[in-house]
């Protein structure tokens, strides 16, 4: 049991990398509206979550090299390097930035839920004093630049989130034959389609593919290390999954339509099954919040670390200055509770262009015999890769037609 623990790693962290604020949101609100019947949405997000989560710790052992400095190495072709570089910096250093507020905001909401909303007063200004709590803790995690440190601070708060939503979903005592309907009856009702997005959009997160690449290769070093790589991977996925599917089950067994976040949640719990279930809730949304606001602005340092060849740690100048900007920047912002609607759409964009091209060139590097070796893709990996590159085509051309309200 004790060398059980002892590799388990990298996963959590990309388990607490896409349940964040966004998510717990998406799946209230996919909860509220169309009950159980989503379920069957997050199911297929998961398995397309660890078949790319797994390539891409696969890559990170196999090779020792992150998915971002890969894709600089291998794609030869001048003009496509730098389109690929530029727009992936784009999506997931300027996207992470725009998110790193809303990552902490739903920290800051956590918190409130449970002690109250404190306001501090400079000038014209009110700030919330949780935002730089936050901002403070993330700092001070990031700053040690110890990845043992890091990883069993988030690997701890994921075990506190996912228990505070999985007995959030029990006091709700959900119908069980309803939620194993909703999980493998592949309904779709109408006006659902912008929520089953959602719904794998905020699950199938582009940066966790370069995130993981990258965690991977901190912690194991040997090809005969994949194996607890992907356990790894396979059972903090599916505890993610569990924790969007609990969230889902908890917003659907409370009859109301006026949930519109996850503080609405937090609220039309309370009278039907006691204060506590708000206090669970309130954890676990702080926990969401601020390993989000942990894992964005590292993912974010290891990303640009990567496309502009730097080959520096952890404890660098360079990396720690991507980081010190988005985290500042989401500091500030959450604050000072300014909401940069144009960037926002713009990050959505690029993450909507981006997935389907990443999921494709993972592919496409895990088939290269050269890089790989006997690890290449098997064919079985490659059909349901495909499929799911299908789908993520599919999200990515919905996602940006929904920005210009074009859907």
């Amino acid at each position: 049991m004790i060398s059980w623990f002892k590799n388990i790693g990298p996963g959590p962290l990309v388990a607490a990398a896409f349940i964040g604020p966004g998510t717990v949101t998406v799946c209230a609100l996919a909860g509220a509206g169309f009950g159980f019947t989503l379920l069957w949405a997050m199911l297929f997000s998961i398995i397309a979550t660890i078949v790319l989560q797994e390539m891409s710790a696969r890559l990170g052992i196999i090779t020792q090299k992150g998915l971002a400095e890969t894709i600089r190495e291998e794609i030869k072709n001048p003009f496509l390097k730098s389109l690929i570089v530029i727009l992936i910096l784009s999506a997931i250093v300027v996207g992470n930035a725009a998110y790193e507020a809303g990552n902490i905001s739903g920290g800051v909401l956590g918190l409130e839920t449970v002690f109250g909303s404190p306001k501090l007063k400079l000038g014209n200004f009110f700030i919330n004093s949780y935002s730089l709590i936050i901002g403070f803790i993330a700092f001070v995690l990031l700053y040690i630049g110890n990845y043992k440190v890091l990883e069993k601070t988030l690997v701890g708060l994921v075990i506190i989130m996912s228990f505070s939503f999985l007995i959030t979903a029990i006091v709700t005592k959900p119908d069980v034959m309803a939620v194993l309907k909703g999980l493998f009856n592949f309904e779709a009702p109408k006006g659902s389609l912008l929520t089953i997005i959602g719904l794998i959009g905020t699950t199938v997160v582009p940066y966790n593919l370069f995130l993981h690449s990258y965690l991977v290769k901190e912690k194991w070093q040997e090809k005969a290390d994949l194996k607890f790589a992907v356990r790894d991977t396979y059972i903090a996925v599916v505890l993610g999954g569990i924790v969007s599917m609990s969230i889902i089950i908890s917003a659907a067994a409370i009859q109301s339509k006026e949930i519109n976040s996850a503080l609405d949640l937090a609220q039309a719990l309370e009278p039907l099954f006691g204060t506590y279930s708000k206090y669970f809730l309130g954890i676990g949304l702080f926990a969401a919040g601020i390993t989000s606001a942990i894992t964005a602005p590292l993912a974010a340092a290891y990303v640009a670390n990567g496309c502009l060849g730097w080959n520096t740690g952890l404890r660098s100048y360079k990396f720690r200055f991507v980081w010190i900007f988005i985290l500042g920047l989401g500091v500030l912002f959450s604050s000072i509770g300014f909401k940069s609607i144009e960037i926002i759409k713009f990050a959505q964009i690029a993450n909507g262009l981006l997935l389907p091209l990443i999921a494709g060139i993972l592919i496409w590097i895990m088939n290269n015999s050269s890089i790989l070796g006997l690890n290449k893709n098997t064919k079985i990996k490659n059909i349901i890769g495909l499929l799911i590159l299908a789908v993520t085509l599919f999200l990515g051309a919905k996602s940006i037609l929904g920005v210009f309200n074009l859907l």
